[in-house]
């Protein structure tokens, strides 16, 4: 194969695996030789807390994406293939490293997030400056920005139609993997320091000491990571897929593929998850088996529906995609900020919102379902600004995803596109009967509730004396009182969006 370049850099951000990865198969394809290279970006880290999770995540993957390299470079007989990290700004660093290395070109994958998006115009300014050029390729998602549009040429706001536009769209050539493998001999060596031996030079994977952080529980959580994390859940989960569309639903049961936070930091490939789901799809659809393969699909497809809501419209970040939205008067002042730490802390006296909280705040990680009930119960059960919560989660959850995070808080809270309408308010208690009757998860986050029979469970400021004594438990002491009455609670909240919308019919509301 003919080369246009001599050389070339792997600009690595949140695509950590070395497989069917776009940026790299286009400079491997281009340049005779190719280096590698990750930057932890100060301008990110600083504003972190000492110990994150998701630096810990990152920290491990990237010692198996160098792990990937080393490996290939051994495969054609490339000796000293490694991943390059620097701890820094990330536009300094990594014009530096392109001057340092005399690269022609550095190789990136697109990140549409606006701080990203600034981040790579300021990159490509400065390497401008130097004469190397700047590509960037879709990685991310299936179809991204500008791909999908109705046949006016608009973006989809919709979910449904937009759905079916993926679907008729996705054809093998979009989810086809990039070939790495025998592209690789053009790997180069990382070069020596002038200081140091090329096993411990200046640009190795620092420790996560010298990056400023303390470990995390990630490692006693036993959550997998890098690209192999990625393939043991994928592994995991194919035999669970048909089951999808009923167990996703029960947050005491095995039934998500847990795979977000790979797909956040790009440590599994977007096309082999949707040609995977596909595939099972069709399978499903010939032999009449159960549809959860075609319901996985769709959570991937609201992932780019989500992606290209946050390029068309990057005003979602800080308001509301409707703007006549923006008028809603939430919750301020003292009380409010109270409610809020009762919702953060999971001191609410709803037990499927504490335990839900209580696993983010331990682990990370909710569960889906247990997403859609918090944000409800926090923007319309305590009527406070959805931008609180979302805010929230993305200081905690280990798979925070801009556009999906954004999105997500927008549809609960029905200030999105396509979203819940606000009439149809979650009712926090009949969710937990309906969705962990039996109380596993409750009782695994809220042990303190863990004596109580089942039917008291789920509201125990209702149960009967006998009951909460028998338990040990005093409410006020050993678990609050309800901080509000859902029922009340309903009534303030469709006041609050009859601003905008006007007050329905009862009959339409509760969930």
């Amino acid at each position: 194969m003919e080369r246009s370049l001599d050389t070339a850099l792997v600009w690595f951000r949140r695509d950590l695996r070395a497989h069917d990865n776009a940026a790299l198969h286009h400079a491997l394809t281009a340049a005779r030789q190719v280096w590698c290279a990750f930057i932890f970006d100060r301008d990110i880290l600083d504003a972190l807390p000492r110990i994150d999770r998701r630096v810990d995540f990152i920290h491990a993957s990237l010692q198996d994406l160098d792990r990937q390299l080393r490996e290939l470079g051994a495969q054609h007989g490339r000796s000293g293939v490694r991943l390059m990290v620097h701890h820094g700004h990330a536009v300094a660093e990594i014009a530096a490293l392109a001057r340092k290395l005399g690269v022609q070109a550095v190789y990136a994958n697109h990140d549409d997030e606006p701080a990203a998006l600034q981040r790579d115009a300021a990159a490509r300014t400065a390497l401008a400056a130097q004469g190397v050029a700047l590509h960037t390729s879709k990685d991310h998602v299936v179809f991204e920005r500008s791909e999908l549009l109705t046949q006016a040429g608009k973006p989809y706001t919709v979910f449904t139609p937009y759905k079916n536009a993926w679907l008729k769209k996705l054809e093998p050539f979009f989810v086809k993997p990039y070939p790495i493998d025998r592209h690789a001999h053009a790997l180069a060596p990382a070069p020596a320091s002038a200081t140091t031996p090329a096993t411990d030079a200046a640009d190795r994977l620092p420790t996560l000491a010298e990056l400023g952080f303390k470990p995390s529980n990630l490692s006693a959580l036993k959550i997998p990571t890098g690209s192999a994390g990625g393939q043991a859940l994928l592994a995991d989960f194919l035999p669970r897929m048909a089951d999808y569309g009923e167990a996703r639903n029960f947050p005491a049961v095995r039934g998500p593929s847990y795979l977000s936070v790979h797909l956040r930091f790009g440590t599994v490939s977007i096309r082999a998850l949707a040609a995977t789901a596909r595939q099972r799809m069709q399978e499903a659809a010939a032999h009449d088996t159960p549809p959860g393969a075609s319901v996985w699909l769709s959570e991937l497809i609201w992932r780019d529906f989500y992606h290209q809501i946050l390029h068309h419209h990057p005003r979602v970040v800080g308001a509301c995609f409707k703007p006549e939205y923006d008028r809603i008067v939430w919750e301020q002042g003292p009380h409010a900020d109270l409610l809020f730490k009762a919702w953060c802390e999971g001191r609410t006296g709803y037990p499927l919102v504490d335990a839900a909280m209580a696993q983010i705040n331990q682990t990370g990680y909710m569960h889906n379902r247990l997403r859609m009930v918090v944000a409800s119960f926090l923007t319309k059960d305590l009527g406070i600004d959805w931008r609180w919560g979302e805010a929230y989660f993305a200081l905690h959850l280990n798979d925070f995803d801009l556009a999906a995070n954004n999105g997500g808080w927008q549809w609960a809270a029905s200030t999105g596109c396509d979203a819940q309408p606000y009439f149809r308010i979650f009712n926090p208690t009949s969710q937990s009967e309906k969705f962990d009757a039996q109380g596993r998860f409750i009782r695994r986050y809220l042990p303190q509730l863990a004596a109580l029979p089942d039917a008291a469970l789920h509201a125990p400021w209702a149960a009967r004396p006998v009951d909460l004594a028998a338990a040990n438990i005093v409410l006020g002491r050993d678990y609050p009182q309800p901080v509000v009455q859902h029922e009340a609670a309903r009534d303030r909240t469709l006041a609050r969006f009859a601003v905008v919308k006007g007050r329905p019919d009862d009959k339409n509301i509760g969930a």
